[in-house]
């Protein structure tokens, strides 16, 4: 999707937001056009990358990701080693962008998905191929508001107007029951629901996106996160409001982060 750019107000003082996060303050952000896909990368995009580049991903190079708990049989779920502070996640031998929930696992059924399991520099190296690039924090947040000034989600600020869920996210109480109302306990197809006013799916809920910036000026090991995914909870977790953000080393991967491309104009 090709966008004109122009100036914005970016970031949000919302009752919600998690103070370490630095939403606000709200201030007025000039945009230069750029194009940005409408569509997170899929599983089939990546998989062509590989094919063609015989590119490996960092997540195969290290052995191992983060699997949400409830995606693993029993057995697995109860052995593999699970991080402080977040047990949902476990650690899973062989989880990789191909095999999402370690050996044993696939993508049949799952090519229009989001492509998860890969890195920062996993998903630098796709836009590079595809003669793309990351986009800036901006740039995402721009794209993901459709045009709206400051409304909370990218339809509007009504989570689900008229009843109607507009992403995926977690319904139920976190992390014990998912009652799925919107249709998927995992990711969907980058095409579920509909666009928000700039033509983009997606930009809310399904899977976090990585952008290009960094999280703080002086490090460089950690890059911001846009969009939420289909764990977020506003329990816990209300990041798939759009003025959002939170931020993961460029070495982290995990069963519910994507990204999606950007381009220059001209």
């Amino acid at each position: 999707m090709a966008l004109p750019g122009g100036t914005f107000r970016m970031g949000s003082e919302d009752e919600d937001a998690n103070p370490g996060d630095g939403e606000g303050p709200v201030r007025a952000v000039s945009v230069s056009p750029f194009a940005i896909d409408a569509y997170a990368v899929t599983n089939a995009r990546f998989a062509a990358f590989v094919e063609q580049s015989g590119y490996r991903t960092e997540t195969e190079e290290f052995g191992w990701s983060y699997v949400f708990a409830k995606f693993l049989p029993g057995p697995l779920r109860n052995t593999a080693p699970r991080p402080p502070g977040t047990p949902w996640w476990c650690g899973v031998q062989g989880a990789a962008w191909n095999r999402p929930e370690g050996p044993g696992s696939g993508l049949d059924g799952r090519w229009e998905h989001p492509v998860v399991h890969v890195t920062w520099r996993d998903a630098a190296a796709f836009c590079r191929w595809a003669g793309g690039r990351l986009p800036t924090e901006t740039e995402w947040e721009y794209a993901a508001r459709g045009g709206l000034d400051q409304a909370r989600y990218p339809w509007g600020d009504d989570l689900t107007p008229g009843g109607e869920h507009r992403c995926n996210i977690w319904q139920g109480t976190f992390p014990f029951r998912n009652t799925e109302a919107d249709g998927f306990a995992g990711t969907a197809p980058v095409h579920a629901f509909a666009p928000n006013g700039f033509g983009l799916h997606n930009v809310a809920g399904n899977v976090w996106e990585w952008s290009a910036d960094r999280w703080q000026a002086d490090d460089p090991g950690r890059r911001v996160m846009r969009g939420g995914s289909y764990l977020c909870h506003d329990s816990y977790c209300n990041r798939y409001r759009v003025a959002a953000r939170t931020a993961n080393t460029v070495d982290s991967s995990t069963g519910n982060l994507g990204f999606r491309m950007a381009r220059d104009l001209g």
